[in-house]
């Protein structure tokens, strides 16, 4: 085996292996496909050993490029941050960083702030990547990170913003001609919608709603985006966070029992602590997130006041 093996062989090997075909990958990466072939071809060579078991329905990956997978993902994401380190280098406000939060935060509450962010600083670059798992700073997965969860890693610098509340609700146009529920057994009757498999936050959930479980939902999946979107078209009764429902005049809320909160925490690294693009964005975030918290003092569109 070569001991000197370019990255860029390891980068197209990560790339096959994320897309499942050389065309696939061939596009990820802006090549051709008969450049990403050479270039599996030349690590299986430096390797001494196949990557790839080639049959007319496609490629299938040996052991041993599965084995690789994990420390290719790792060598891309260092890569990805030393991009970015190199970016913003100097005491200029300048550069790209990178910032991670839940889908809905991420694609209802975040662009607002971000938005406010690039006119004070237009120099700004930012990778908004929406996960409901936890991305990891310490690996530098991410700069910047939105969790709704207490962080458990050290070497972090993190800054609670105060709590979010989650409450049940249904569009008008759901609960026209039907009884609105105000208890949780009213909910028997009602269209649920919900989690697919059993995620963390299903599991928080539980705990607020012990009778809940993934057959009783009428909609399932795990993104909380779509669950927002099939709640606002009318499907039926769902989880929204109390400062995303304000925004949307017809969504109402339902069983005003239920309420559950999770915590907002802004966190990254604490070596990027003083780098100043990533402590503008981390100052911003703390800023705009706490403005939103403030928005759910008073629930709106509680039950009672509908008639």
């Amino acid at each position: 085996m070569s001991s000197s093996i370019s990255w860029d062989l390891y980068r197209t090997l990560g790339a096959v292996l994320d897309a499942g075909s050389l065309s696939g990958a061939a596009r990820a990466l802006g090549l051709t496909q008969p450049t990403v072939s050479r270039h599996v071809d030349a690590l299986e060579e430096a390797l001494g050993r196949s990557l790839f078991v080639r049959s007319p329905r496609g490629l299938s990956p040996t052991a041993l490029a599965t084995e690789l997978q994990p420390f290719v993902a790792a060598l891309a994401s260092t890569e990805a941050a030393l991009l970015r380190a190199a970016s913003g280098h100097g005491a200029e406000i300048r550069g790209v960083v990178r910032v991670t939060a839940s889908e809905v935060v991420g694609g209802e509450v975040l662009p607002t702030i971000l938005t406010e962010l690039r006119a004070r600083h237009p120099d700004l670059v930012i990778e908004l990547v929406l996960a409901d798992t936890a991305q990891d700073l310490l690996q530098r997965d991410a700069d910047v990170a939105v969790r709704m969860f207490t962080p458990s890693q050290g070497a972090l610098v993190a800054k609670r913003v105060g709590d979010v509340h989650v409450g049940l609700f249904a569009h008008e146009r759901y609960l026209a001609g039907r009884a609105v529920p105000e208890t949780l057994d009213d909910l028997a009757d009602h269209t649920l919608v919900g989690f697919d498999r059993g995620t963390p936050a299903l599991r928080a959930m539980t705990r607020y709603l012990p009778t809940l479980n993934r057959g009783v939902f009428s909609l399932r999946s795990d993104s909380d985006l779509a669950q927002l979107a099939a709640v606002r078209a009318g499907y039926g009764v769902g989880g929204c966070q109390l400062g995303v429902a304000r925004r949307h005049p017809g969504l109402r809320r339902v069983v005003p029992e239920f309420d559950m909160p999770l915590p907002v925490w802004v966190v990254m690294h604490e070596d990027l602590h003083t780098t100043p693009r990533c402590r503008a964005v981390f100052d911003a975030l703390v800023e705009g997130l706490t403005a939103y918290v403030a928005t759910q003092d008073t629930p709106p569109n509680a039950s009672r006041d509908q008639g």
